[in-house]
């Protein structure tokens, strides 16, 4: 092996990672804590590609001298202030000519530079084999509950009670119905959610179950690894109830961002339309232009949710005519200390897979 090259094992042996992939690259996915110091522009990297299908000595050397310009320029800036004994590894797409140039020039200057063997390409290799293996390692207690019972809620005030959560919704930022899109945050790309996911498995105590709420393979625009899946559908469950008008409160509290949006709000509905029928939605949005939100809520929730629900949580969750029930008050409790009585009744219960709840 070159000498001036590193394996994903040595990670953590470096003062700092450094991903000269393009700003488009890196922000899809990027090794954890790694920062951004492109050898290639994204408009760059694309001139340099079409000229290689036509010359590939000239895209060579035209890349050259760009990487060189941003190299300097990198230098000049990012770099001017690292110590003499800096220890940087540098990666790309491949491990090849863009991590490479800047290891070799980090290397001529004096610092004790290295190359990642494979690149990102690598790396991301590693991410898929632990999407397939770490979700089997660990046990799981599933909050299931139609939409608006608060379960993200629970979830989060498990987590502060001191029980290992896994906020799948935070993670793919979206909370995963039809209207579950974040009004200040995009979901993030598929392969960043996959790291960001594997990050937080390698967190958890295997000796410990982890909590999780019940969710489809898919939440928005991401898809959750078929391991992880399997092990949440065949988790016992603890069914989250919550009287109705809570649970319309908590709906208007929630997605209170799409009733100031009458307009966009309308094209969701339109979405359901050939699930209920025109007559149906064209009700729905009568109470919507009419203000009646919290009509348009229950209606919500009686008509499209809970039906929905029940035909999804019946065909993926066999576990669920055993499940322990737990009453919920969201908007009227105390969270945490509700939290705490659910952890002291899953340890009465003795659900199983259930041993030592914190």
């Amino acid at each position: 092996m070159n000498h001036q090259r590193a394996t994903l094992s040595q990670l953590g042996e470096f003062d700092e990672i450094i991903d000269v992939r393009t700003p488009l690259e890196y922000a899809e996915d990027h090794v954890p804590g790694a920062i951004n110091a492109p050898v290639l522009s994204n408009e760059e990297r694309v001139l340099i590609g079409t000229m290689y299908r036509n010359s590939p000595f000239d895209a060579t050397r035209v890349g050259a001298a760009i990487a060189a310009r941003n190299i300097a320029m990198h230098l000049d800036t990012t770099f001017a202030d690292r110590p003499r004994n800096w220890r940087p590894l540098v990666y790309c797409w491949r491990g090849g000519k863009r991590s490479g140039s800047m290891t070799t020039m980090f290397n001529m200057i004096g610092w004790r530079a290295r190359q990642l063997e494979g690149g990102y390409k690598t790396y991301r290799n590693a991410v898929v084999e632990a999407l397939g293996m770490l979700p089997g390692s660990l046990r799981y207690i599933v909050l299931a509950g139609p939409t608006g019972s608060g379960k993200t809620r629970l979830l989060q005030a498990l987590g502060q009670a001191g029980a290992q959560t896994l906020d799948l919704e935070a993670l793919a930022a979206h909370r995963g119905s039809l209207l579950g899109a974040l009004p200040t945050r995009a979901q993030p790309a598929q392969k960043s959610f996959d790291t960001a996911l594997v990050q937080q498995l390698r967190t958890f105590d295997p000796g410990q179950p982890v909590f999780v709420e019940a969710e489809s393979r898919r939440i928005g625009a991401i898809t959750l690894p078929v391991a992880l899946v399997e092990g949440i559908h065949a988790a016992p469950c603890v069914m989250v109830e919550v009287a109705l008008e809570e649970r319309v409160a908590l709906l208007l509290a929630d997605y209170g961002h799409l009733l100031s949006d009458a307009a966009y709000f309308r094209e969701q509905l339109l979405k359901l339309t050939p699930l209920h029928g025109r007559e149906r939605i064209e009700s729905w949005c009568r109470l919507l232009e009419e203000g009646r939100h919290a009509a348009l809520s229950e209606t919500l929730v009686t008509e499209h949710y809970d039906p929905a629900y029940s035909r999804s949580t019946r065909k993926h969750y066999p576990t669920l005519a055993t499940a322990l029930r737990f009453v919920f008050h969201p908007m009227t409790g105390e969270p945490i200390e509700e939290a705490r009585a659910l952890l002291t009744q899953l340890h009465a219960a003795n659900l199983p897979g259930e041993m030592s709840v914190r």
